[in-house]
């Protein structure tokens, strides 16, 4: 009988979810589990938003809804919706159908069809991401075939962003290259850059002809603002600058096990 798996190691846990577990596990009652970020109730159990509720509710009783197959990018209405959120219901780039989107499995899959199109298809060689950020953003790099290479973005003396290291890093990576910006809420610094410093980073993008790839995991919960906190990708599509952004569902709207991206 042939052993195919005999050689395949056991792959390291992931730390977030393997300390959720130990939280879970443990019996202490006065525990609190800051590991993943999840909506919660006063009794650390898990709360679903009643918007979502609402609408569950909705759709079970909607004989018009089926489970057909969709469309190879998606559910069209989810989609319309996202990029109507993310640059705005009146946006010029949304009438002239020179926007569009696909449903991906969550954030993470929308950055890996991302990375993986620039790589594969655009051919573009080397992807930068921030000194920190999330791990995820690495381990996809790697794994779909760039030269990865970090921008300076924390500054761990002044505790504040390194806005100077990063428009050096910018204004020095090959044309051609991936940028990977956290649109708000950087993680896992929670820095972000200011609409001047925004408009500066795309300054240097468009002349170096670098390539915005924006995660937007997190739209509504920086500043409290939907519109305030997708300024970003607002502003750099306002100058015309082509660009990915990975949206996220399950932050905002609480739909972690539903991936929605």
């Amino acid at each position: 009988m042939t052993d195919f798996f005999r050689t395949v190691e056991q792959a390291p846990p992931i730390e977030i979810f393997a300390l959720s577990e130990a939280c879970k596990n443990d019996s202490n009652p006065k525990k609190v589990n800051l590991t993943v970020g999840a909506y919660r109730t006063d009794d650390g159990e898990p709360w679903v938003l009643p918007c979502v509720r609402s609408v569950e509710v909705t759709m079970a009783s909607d004989n018009t809804l089926n489970k057909e197959y969709l469309p190879i990018t998606g559910l069209d209405c989810m989609c319309e919706a996202a990029v109507k959120l993310l640059l705005g219901e009146d946006n010029p780039l949304i009438s002239s159908k020179k926007a569009d989107g696909c449903q991906t499995l969550g954030g993470t899959g929308a950055v890996y069809l991302a990375m993986q199109f620039m790589r594969q298809v655009a051919k573009c060689r080397v992807a930068y991401v921030s000194h920190p950020t999330w791990p995820n953003h690495k381990g996809i790099a790697n794994f779909v075939g760039f030269e990865l290479r970090e921008y300076k973005y924390w500054s761990p003396a002044d505790r504040n962003v390194d806005f100077s290291g990063m428009k050096n890093d910018l204004q020095n990576a090959p044309e051609g290259s991936v940028f990977v910006l956290h649109a708000c809420a950087h993680n896992p610094t929670g820095m972000d850059l200011n609409h001047e410093q925004w408009k500066e980073v795309a300054g240097i993008m468009k002349e170096r002809k670098l390539f915005p790839l924006f995660d937007l995991a997190y739209q509504g919960f920086a500043t409290g603002d939907l519109d305030n906190d997708a300024w970003a990708v607002r502003y750099f599509a306002s100058q015309g600058m082509e660009m990915f952004v990975a949206q996220s569902f399950s932050k905002n709207f609480g739909l972690y096990s539903k991936v929605s991206g």
